[in-house]
């Protein structure tokens, strides 16, 4: 089955993005290192979120890519360490 983006089912995660868990797994923020999360912004649309103590950044995803670019992201509250 495929979901509303037609992606695979299994790759629809939380915020609609369609990253497939295996990469999801292995993506880090470009500025820190740290992991990133599935959120939704506030726009409403998918993004990945930093979860570092310090950095907080917010990467937006466009049609299942996630655009990681540390110039494009939006600032954000840091997350917990």
């Amino acid at each position: 089955m495929t979901g509303p983006d037609g992606a695979p089912e299994d790759a629809v995660v939380k915020g609609g993005s369609s990253i497939e868990p295996w990469l999801r797994e292995i993506l880090r923020c470009p500025a820190c290192r740290s992991e990133l999360v599935d959120a939704v912004g506030p726009e409403g649309g998918p993004e990945l979120l930093c979860t570092g103590a310090e950095c907080g950044r917010a990467y937006r995803i466009e049609d299942g890519i996630p655009v990681l670019l540390v110039d494009e992201a939006r600032a954000g509250a840091p997350g917990p360490a």
